[in-house]
């Protein structure tokens, strides 16, 4: 195939790719251009850097996946009571770890300064966490 037709094929693709509308025109990025603009106006103008809030912050995400697992962990529990398939002694050994697992909890929510509200975390169709 010589240049001529090389370029020619060439110039066939560019075209038929803007027909196609694979390559757009700048007016078709004004919704977008709008949507990231409402986007920006909701984020924070600043980013806080205080190295206790990483702390406290990073301890929120920590119980908040803790108090997830411990509840699963719960429901599972109490399913396998209802069923019957767990021993007197097993129940009272599930009973004293999800108790000292609470106490735990409470104290590292009062060592980082958190309340229960902050552990709350929106599960979607099934509600919220706490």
């Amino acid at each position: 195939m010589d240049t001529a037709s090389s370029r020619v094929m060439c110039q066939r693709d560019e075209d038929s790719l803007t027909r196609g509308r694979l390559l757009s025109d700048p007016g078709d990025l004004d919704g977008l251009t709008e949507e990231a603009d409402s986007v920006s106006d909701a984020l924070p103008g600043h980013i806080d850097v205080d190295p206790e809030g990483v702390e406290q912050g990073l301890a929120r995400l920590v119980l908040i996946v803790i108090e997830l697992v411990r509840r699963l962990m719960e429901h599972q529990a109490m399913r396998r009571v209802e069923a019957g398939s767990l021993s007197d002694e097993e129940i009272e050994r599930l009973g004293e770890t999800f108790l000292k697992l609470g106490n735990r909890m409470d104290e590292l929510k009062t060592a980082f300064g958190l309340e229960n509200e902050d552990l709350n975390l929106n599960l979607g169709p099934l509600g919220d966490l706490m």
